[in-house]
């Protein structure tokens, strides 16, 4: 009996919902046809449209601090990868070696003590800021329906006032139902005419706090780097003084077929292919080589040929295969496609909804579905390689930073 006392209130709890969204169409409708009046609040509207300007700048400042906290990463390591280079060519019988080891180290740790700051000065402070929007908008989107709601109710119970046989027992209970509906509307109407205000306000503050914490981060950062610099000129300068004796001289080497005028730029191979100097490390300097007895006359333009790569790349796109990495690839483009552009750095996502790049990656850039959703300095793909594989668009797109690519066509 319980069970089907439950099931009762939850089916009459259901009936008074949907009977709730019916009136609240009717009255929509009435009030757009113009049968029906509407309570207005100007002063609330602004508040509303303030509200709506700050989640979006926010939003837009989150996502920006994101790309930042990406190039900090990358630029890390680019600079840790150059410190090893370094250490893997440092002799262990040159001075200094020790010092350049420590500072490298240093160097690594400045990095992720930059970055670790960052999150949690700036990024975690941002998330708090944008978390309290999500709470807010849903109130207001209900006090709007509870507008809707005392609307229905005030023009219900004037309806039945001004009807030609009047109902006392109807009246009265529309009378009790329009004032239950504006006391809970006012109470939600006064606490966000309080809340948003101050909420506005509170932007300055927060951008104030916000972007002081980034620029005294990077400032103290900055600072620190420029000493560990300044360390390891000092260290490659007592290098340089203990091996200064050395010379190290890059020339290249004259072409064989170079003109009795004396002319050296080197000739193109037989293949059409440019022709790379030759570079020699020498400590002494060599003779010249002897200049050959006499120019080769060109070819003409029916003894040329193309170069083998280029022929096979022509071959591999009319049958409609790329030979590379991934084998064999696809000839169509995805829906709307636009542009490729190629990743000059990596980029690791931060939602579920963007890309993971590598510095290569090239994207097909293809359009958003819902143009009010790009924000500005992020593009919509799909990466070649992932298209290349034919897997579904819907699985394999997202977006990414402009700033990490650069566009090849």
């Amino acid at each position: 009996m319980a069970e089907m006392g439950s099931k009762g209130v939850t089916a009459g709890k259901i009936a008074s919902n949907v009977q709730k969204k019916l009136t609240r169409a009717q009255e929509k409708v009435l009030q757009k046809l113009g049968k029906a009046d509407e309570t207005k609040d100007e002063q609330f509207e602004q508040c509303v449209q303030n509200f709506n300007k700050q989640l979006t700048e926010g939003t837009r400042l989150q996502k920006d601090l994101r790309t930042y906290l990406a190039s900090v990463k990358a630029m890390h390591e680019a600079s840790k990868k150059l410190n090893e280079c370094l250490q893997e060519v440092y002799e262990p019988d040159w001075p200094g070696r020790d010092e350049a080891n420590k500072i490298a180290e240093n160097n690594d740790l400045l990095w992720l003590d930059y970055h670790q700051k960052l999150v949690d000065q700036a990024l975690l402070t941002m998330d708090t800021y944008l978390g309290q929007f999500p709470d807010i908008k849903s109130r207001i989107a209900k006090r709007g329906r509870k507008l809707v709601d005392y609307d229905s109710a005030r023009h219900h119970y004037e309806s039945l006032q001004t009807a030609k046989k009047k109902d006392e027992t109807k009246i009265a209970k529309a009378e009790e139902e329009l004032i239950k509906a504006q006391k809970v509307f006012e109470e939600m109407n006064v606490d966000l005419q309080e809340e948003l205000p101050s909420l506005w306000n509170s932007r300055v503050g927060f951008y104030v706090n916000t972007f002081q914490s980034i620029a005294g981060l990077e400032e103290n950062f900055h600072k620190e780097m420029s000493k560990l610099n300044q360390n390891l000129n000092d260290v490659l300068v007592s290098l340089e003084k203990q091996h200064g004796s050395n010379t190290f001289t890059v020339k290249a080497q004259p072409s064989d077929n170079a003109s009795a005028k004396g002319d050296k730029s080197p000739s193109p191979p037989p293949d059409g292919s440019p022709a790379a100097p030759e570079i020699r490390v020498n400590h002494e300097p060599e003779p010249p080589s002897s200049a050959a007895a006499g120019a080769a006359l060109p070819k003409s333009p029916s003894q040329s040929s193309l170069p083998a790569v280029v022929v096979e790349t022509f071959s591999a796109t009319v049958n409609g295969t790329v030979e590379g990495s991934g084998g064999a690839g696809r000839l169509d483009l995805p829906p709307g496609f636009m542009f490729k552009v190629q990743a000059q750095h990596d980029y690791v996502a931060t939602d579920t909804d963007e890309l993971q790049l590598k510095a290569g990656d090239v994207v097909l850039v293809i359009p958003f579905q819902n143009p009010e959703e790009q924000d500005e300095g992020w593009l919509m793909g799909v990466k070649e390689s992932d298209w290349n594989q034919h897997l579904e668009l819907e699985k394999c797109r997202g977006v990414f930073p402009e700033n990490f690519t650069e566009r090849v066509q």
